[in-house]
C-alpha cells in the first residue's frame, strides 16, 4: 500500500474531528519513541524528535502522552509486556525451543526500541522501576522453569538470564539481517546457553587474564576523572552535577573547568579509558593462542575479566556513549568496530559457515550473555564466576 502525501499527514494531524487519524496512532507514537530514546538516550531525547518521527506535530503527540516521563515509562513497558504476553501463550510444559522461540520473536520484532529497558530504565521512578521489576521477574522464572525441566542444573537462574541476555543482545547493535535469520541465530545461541554446564568451565582452555592496570590518579585530571566514573555509574550521567564530581575531589565546581571544558568531557574520558583498557587486554591475550578456538576463548575470557574487574567504567561506557555528541563518539565507535573485528574474525576461522553478519549477532549475543550472567552474580569477582560467564559465552558463540 502506498504511503500517504505530505498534504493528507498534515491533514491528519490537524484535522479537529479525528477522522482519519490512525487508530493505532498510540502505538506508532510508542515505537518512535523507543527508537529515540534507545538511540539517543533518555535525556537527549525530545518530544519534537518523537513527533517527527510519527509525522504528527508536538502538540498533537502532547494530546496523547501530558510529558516526556510518561512517554518514556510507557516504552519501557512494551518490550517486558510484550514478552510475558508472548510467553503467557506459550503452553505449561512446552519445549524450551517454544518458549525461546516466543522470546526472540519479541525481542527481534522490538529491535529498534528495545535498548529502553536494558540502560535507560534507571531513569525510571523508583516505583515504575520496581513495577518492571516485577514484570522481569515473573518472565524470567517462566524461562528459568523451562530450563530446568529440560537442563536441570542448580544455577539460580544464570542459565535463564544468560540465554535472555544472548536474545536481547539484537536490541543493542544496527547489524543488518533479516529478520528471519536473526531469529535462528539467536534462538539457536540460547538454546546452547541453557543446555551448557558453567561450572565446568570452558572447554580447552583455562585462561588467567592479565589486564592492563587502571591508570593510577597521580594527576588533578586523573582525579577527577576517577571521582566521576563511580558517580556516573550509579546515578547516570545526566543527574550528576559537577558540584557532585568537585566535591569528591576537594575543588569548587569553577575549578573543574581547569581541567575539563565540560562535565561531556569528562565522559567522553571516561569512554575512552574504558575501550583503551579492552584493546590492552585484547592484545596481549591474543599473543600467544594456539589457534582460532583459542582465541576465542581467550577472548571470552579478557571481556568477561574487563567486565568484573572494571564494572562501574564498562557500565558507563556501554550506558552513556549514545549521549555523547558526534565529534566525541565517532573515535569510541571505531574502537568498538575494531574490537568486534577481532572477535568476527577469529569466529569465522572456527565457524566457516558463517556468513560476516551472522558472526557479528552471534559476538554480540555473546555480550548480552556476559552482561546478564555478570549481573545474576551482581559482579562479585571470583575465578570461579569468570570461568562460568567465560563458558556461558563460548557456548553462545556456538564452539
Amino acid at each position: 500500500m502506498a504511503s500517504a502525501s505530505p498534504s493528507a499527514r498534515s491533514a491528519a494531524t490537524t484535522d479537529p474531528t479525528g477522522a482519519t487519524r490512525p487508530r493505532n496512532r498510540r502505538q506508532l507514537i510508542v515505537e518512535a519513541a523507543g527508537r529515540v530514546f534507545s538511540e539517543r538516550g533518555y535525556h537527549a531525547a525530545s518530544m519534537e524528535e518523537v513527533a517527527a518521527g510519527v509525522g504528527i506535530t508536538a502538540a498533537a503527540l502532547y494530546r496523547h502522552f501530558p510529558n516526556k516521563y510518561a512517554l518514556f515509562a510507557e516504552c519501557a513497558d512494551v518490550m517486558v509486556d510484550g514478552l510475558v504476553t508472548a510467553l503467557d501463550a506459550v503452553p505449561p510444559g512446552a519445549a524450551l525451543a517454544d518458549v525461546f522461540a516466543a522470546a526472540t520473536r519479541i525481542t527481534v520484532a522490538h529491535r529498534a526500541s528495545g535498548g529502553v529497558y536494558r540502560w535507560e530504565a534507571r531513569y525510571l521512578s523508583r516505583e515504575d522501576r520496581r513495577r518492571l521489576g516485577a514484570r522481569f521477574d515473573r518472565l524470567a522464572e517462566r524461562v528459568d522453569e523451562a530450563v530446568q525441566r529440560e537442563h536441570p542444573r542448580p544455577d539460580e537462574r544464570l542459565r535463564a538470564m544468560a540465554a535472555l541476555g544472548a536474545i536481547g543482545s539484537i536490541t543493542m547493535h544496527h547489524t543488518s539481517i533479516a529478520q528471519r535469520r536473526a531469529e535462528q541465530l539467536l534462538l539457536a545461541s540460547a538454546l546452547r546457553v541453557a543446555a551448557s554446564d558453567p561450572a565446568a568451565g570452558p572447554q580447552g582452555a583455562h585462561l588467567v587474564v592479565e589486564l592492563p592496570a587502571q591508570p593510577v590518579p597521580r594527576t588533578r585530571r586523573a582525579q577527577i576523572l576517577a571521582a566521576a566514573i563511580p558517580l556516573f555509574a550509579r546515578d547516570g550521567f545526566v543527574s550528576v552535577t559537577n558540584g557532585q564530581i568537585a566535591e569528591a575531589v576537594g575543588l569548587t565546581p569553577s575549578a573543574l573547568y581547569r581541567h575539563y571544558p565540560g562535565k561531556i568531557d569528562i565522559l567522553a574520558a571516561a569512554c575512552l579509558q574504558a575501550a583503551g583498557l579492552l584493546a590492552q587486554g585484547v592484545e596481549r591475550s591474543l599473543r600467544e593462542v594456539a589457534g582460532p578456538y583459542d582465541g576465542i576463548v581467550a577472548l571470552a575470557a579478557t571481556y568477561v575479566a574487563y567486565s568484573f574487574e572494571y564494572t562501574e567504567l564498562n557500565s558507563v561506557a556501554e550506558a552513556e556513549v549514545a549521549g555523547l555528541p558526534t565529534g566525541l563518539r565517532r573515535p569510541l565507535v571505531l574502537a568498538q568496530r575494531e574490537h568486534i573485528a577481532v572477535w568476527e574474525q577469529q569466529l569465522r576461522l572456527v565457524r566457516p559457515e558463517l556468513d560476516p553478519r551472522q558472526a557479528r549477532v552471534l559476538v554480540h549475543a555473546g555480550f548480552g550473555v556476559a552482561v546478564e550472567a555478570g549481573r545474576r552474580f551482581r559482579w562479585q569477582d571470583t575465578p570461579g564466576h569468570r570461568e562460568a560467564v567465560t563458558a556461558l559465552v563460548v557456548s553462545a558463540l556456538g564452539l
